[in-house]
């Protein structure tokens, strides 16, 4: 099974071809940007070449002009994404303020759901079927700036400077209580209503939620 970060071979512009032309760039982000819409609407398993074909304006042999299957797009899709996704939690700051650096990552995630809310469900999606294409990357990479930032947590919490909570449990919390308004936002609007935006209040809620829990 190829890895993300070693996603199948692109036939225009693969190693040692020619550069590809503004032509293939442009039917290439077309590509993409048409499977991310059927990918986080059906997932992996739902999605067909001839579905990203369609949505992408493009015939089916023209696709494959550019990629050899779906599984090649799709992981075209994650190497993209994985980048970006690590990138908030990245920026917490072991040298800052301990509750303004949580709370900003939290506001981080919140505007990925708010702006990347296809990304967020592809993932999602990824997941829920046993990450098959992302294991690699969640057991190494991911695991690790986890794994570090949750030590900064904790000692911030040895020194009093916040209470002392779980810190896995913590940065779990977030993923869940941010991402919830992409992977759950239809859910959101049928309660709320229509006309109302998911993250209506969402950000004053969760700030005086994690102000109350990390008060030392």
């Amino acid at each position: 099974m190829p890895t993300p970060s070693m996603p199948p071979a692109e036939k225009p512009g693969a190693s040692g071809a020619a550069p590809r032309s503004r032509i293939q760039e442009r039917n290439r982000a077309r590509i993409l940007d048409a499977a991310l819409e059927v990918f986080s609407n059906h997932g992996f398993r739902g999605a067909t070449i001839d579905q990203i074909a369609t949505e992408a304006g493009l015939s089916k042999p023209n696709l494959l002009y550019y990629f050899d299957s779906k599984d090649a797009v799709h992981s075209a899709l994650l190497s993209r994404l994985l980048d970006d996704w690590l990138e908030p939690l990245r920026h917490l700051d072991a040298t800052g303020d301990p509750q303004t650096e949580i709370l900003s990552y939290m506001r981080r995630k919140l505007a990925m759901s708010r702006t990347y809310p296809r990304e967020s469900r592809l993932f999602a999606n990824e997941i829920l079927q046993g990450a098959p294409r992302l294991e690699r990357f969640i057991s190494t990479e991911l695991r690790a700036l986890v794994d570090e930032k949750a030590q900064v947590i904790a000692r911030w919490g040895r020194e009093g400077r916040i209470a002392e909570v779980d810190p896995h449990h913590l940065i779990f919390s977030i993923w869940a209580l941010t991402q919830h308004y992409a992977d759950f936002a239809a859910q959101i609007r049928l309660i709320r209503g229509a006309e109302h935006d998911p993250q209506d209040g969402a950000e004053a809620f969760l700030n005086h939620l994690y102000t109350r829990m990390l008060a030392p």
